[in-house]
């Protein structure tokens, strides 16, 4: 599938090589710019085929055509999420648990990925999976997937920055103080290729938290991330002896009390990755998460 982008060059990039301009004012990723030089209308300039060596004067109209097949690897299947917001270049969905980001030997059919692609498939777009932002395969909530390597590019590197937030709910054993920010470095443990652990010599992470509610012993925090390694919340809340309810990998659990960790994205803010136009989402917490809330609240009324 192509997707096409048109610039007019102003006075202030007059005399920039297109690659300049490009990687100056659009923030391409000289990966891409390889990728344009492919094909004959990959750049053009004033309709002609240009090369990125070529200067620009004031005015030139400089066409990009990215092209990009559909994910062959992946199997369109029917996964069950919602959309929350899309348009030509971006696709927010909400997630539900479950479901895994990629495919893997386990969930070769139930993945994110798999959902995505049977979506795109549905509405006759030709478009890979690119996820921008991955949750845990029993996290709910807002993941981001882009629908060309450019919208990709820009939103990968807004990632880790101050433009892009992520804010989620959790429900957590005991009762925390009313807030407060976790700054403990975490690395993967050496014996599990899934586990993470707070150690000195891993890589930062900060979670700031405040508490929402208290029920029956347990609380309900709002979370934002100022790094986003790799389980980091669930590691965080059970370093600081308040893991997670349901989590059977940080947590020493009943599974009765619940089928899976009670963490959900419910909001996310990032700046458009082609317009600049800041777009904010907010969703509600998902059925279990609530039944969870309102048994705990049952408790309280019972033994009162």
């Amino acid at each position: 599938m192509k997707r096409t982008f048109k610039y007019r060059v102003d006075e202030e990039f007059f005399g920039y090589t297109i690659e300049r301009f490009l990687k100056e004012k659009y923030k391409y990723s000289s990966k891409l710019i390889t990728a344009l030089k492919k094909y004959d209308d990959g750049i053009l300039k004033n309709d002609v085929r240009a090369f990125t060596s070529h200067t620009l004067n004031e005015n030139d109209i400089l066409t990009i055509n990215i092209y990009e097949d559909a994910s062959k690897n992946i199997l369109p299947v029917k996964v069950d999420f919602k959309v929350e917001y899309e348009d030509e270049d971006v696709i927010v969905i909400n997630k539900p648990y479950g479901v895994p980001t990629h495919p893997s030997m386990n969930n070769y059919n139930n993945s994110v990925a798999n959902g995505v692609m049977y979506y795109f498939m549905n509405k006759g777009q030709e478009l890979a999976f690119h996820a921008v932002n991955r949750l845990d395969k029993d996290t709910t909530g807002l993941m981001i997937v882009a629908k060309n390597p450019y919208a990709h590019a820009r939103l990968s590197q807004e990632l880790h920055t101050s433009d892009f937030k992520r804010k989620y709910k959790c429900i957590v054993h005991g009762i925390t103080k009313d807030e407060g920010i976790i700054d403990a470095p975490i690395r993967r443990k050496e014996e599990s290729a899934i586990e993470r652990c707070v150690s000195p010599d891993g890589q930062r992470a900060v979670t700031k938290y405040k508490k929402i509610a208290e029920y029956n012993g347990f609380s309900e925090l709002e979370i934002e991330l100022e790094t986003g390694r790799t389980h980091q919340i669930r590691v965080h809340m059970s370093y600081i002896g308040h893991p997670l309810a349901g989590d059977f990998l940080y947590g020493d659990e009943e599974r009765e009390l619940v089928k899976r960790h009670l963490l959900h994205s419910f909001y996310i803010e990032f700046l458009h990755p082609v317009t600049d136009k800041k777009i904010k989402i907010e969703i509600e917490s998902p059925r279990d998460f609530e039944i969870f809330k309102e048994k705990q609240q049952k408790n309280i009324e019972k033994t009162n």
